[in-house]
């Protein structure tokens, strides 16, 4: 974004979502119950930058002819996406809910020998292992956690297990950075340095895996110990994205265990329902997005990660990323010349 706004001789203005960061309408109430959440929603948030422009064009010399881009990654790629669209058309199914999963394993088979088949055999070895008192004290010394198993944790903490594979891959940056936790360049090759051999037996397997998620959870060396309960910093408006993730952008996530190195999971969407009403008193709408917004360009990009392609260019980045960022700009030069020769 950066060296592309010097190219363009742009001004960058980045917007707080509604709820998020400092922006909290009901201040210390805000999170308090669903009712102090109505006003949460894509929509909202997007009638607020197009307000934000409006005023933008107003008070900024120079500012109410020229043309306005909007860039973003993640919720805020889908905003930007949809904050282009004019008219809503109805599509079902985006994508099939094993797909994600599928590319985060793509990304260990390919960083490391028998990477992904290494985490694969780790959640039979980790059942073996909680279905006894004495297996339990183990696996919490072997994975150095801070708090004592119990066999009502296993769940959590193969779910903390999962997500710290998601988060690696999300996060598999070609250099050193801190968006989620502190981590070395390309660290999905850093963790598979020690899931290199499957075939040993569930302490030696386990003991691997715990070197694996020292790499996300403790690369800076300062954790004593490993908390399941938390996977990533605490900057990221949680709170937010739970509540909108069982309103409005519900995605349905599933795992066969074949097609993918996770357990197998399927998407059950009475059970998530049910789950967002006991936190937050609502039901999701799973078809909510698809009908009120149509879909654009897309622009797939092998070996990237979490918005990758918005961070400045460096000599680190893999040629897919800067060819990518390529045919953005020619995109947003074209949308430039288009505002122009429609202004005229």
């Amino acid at each position: 974004m950066w060296d592309v706004a010097e190219e363009l001789k742009a001004m960058l203005v980045f917007a707080e979502h509604r709820y998020y960061g400092e922006s909290l309408p009901f201040g210390e109430d805000t999170f308090k119950d669903s009712q102090h959440l109505n006003f949460l929603t894509s929509e909202q948030a997007l009638a607020d930058f197009a307000e934000l422009i409006r005023h933008l064009k107003r008070t900024i010399p120079g500012a109410e002819s020229q043309p306005v881009i909007a860039i973003g990654g993640s919720y805020g790629g889908m905003l930007a996406a949809w904050f282009r669209m004019k008219y809503p058309h109805i599509f079902e199914d985006l994508i099939p809910c094993g797909t994600f999963m599928k590319i985060v394993t793509e990304d260990f088979r390919k960083s490391g020998p028998h990477c992904s088949e290494s985490i694969h055999r780790s959640w039979n070895a980790l059942n073996r292992f909680s279905s006894t008192g004495s297996g339990l004290q183990w696996l919490t010394k072997a994975l150095h956690l801070c708090s004592p198993l119990t066999s009502e944790d296993i769940p959590n903490l193969r779910e903390w297990m999962a997500e710290t594979w998601v988060n690696l891959a999300m996060v598999n940056y070609p250099y050193e950075a801190n968006f989620l936790q502190p981590l070395p360049a390309w660290p999905i090759k850093v963790v598979c340095q020690y899931l290199k051999n499957p075939n040993v037996s569930d302490t030696v397997l386990l003991k691997n895996i715990f070197q694996a998620l020292n790499v996300y959870h403790n690369y800076s060396g300062q954790a004593k110990c490993l908390n399941i309960s938390q996977t990533a910093t605490s900057r990221l408006g949680s709170m937010g994205w739970s509540y909108q993730s069982c309103t409005e952008m519900v995605m349905p996530f599933c795992t066969t265990g074949v097609d993918d190195m996770f357990e197998p999971y399927k998407w059950d969407l009475e059970k998530f329902s049910n789950e967002c009403f006991l936190q937050w008193g609502v039901k999701p709408q799973p078809h909510w997005i698809t009908t009120l917004y149509d879909t654009l360009v897309a622009i797939y990009i092998p070996q990237a990660a979490h918005h990758l392609d918005l961070r400045a260019n460096t000599a680190f980045d893999p040629s897919t990323v800067l060819s990518s960022r390529l045919l953005e700009v020619k995109h947003m030069k074209k949308w430039i010349a288009d505002f122009y020769r429609n202004a005229k």
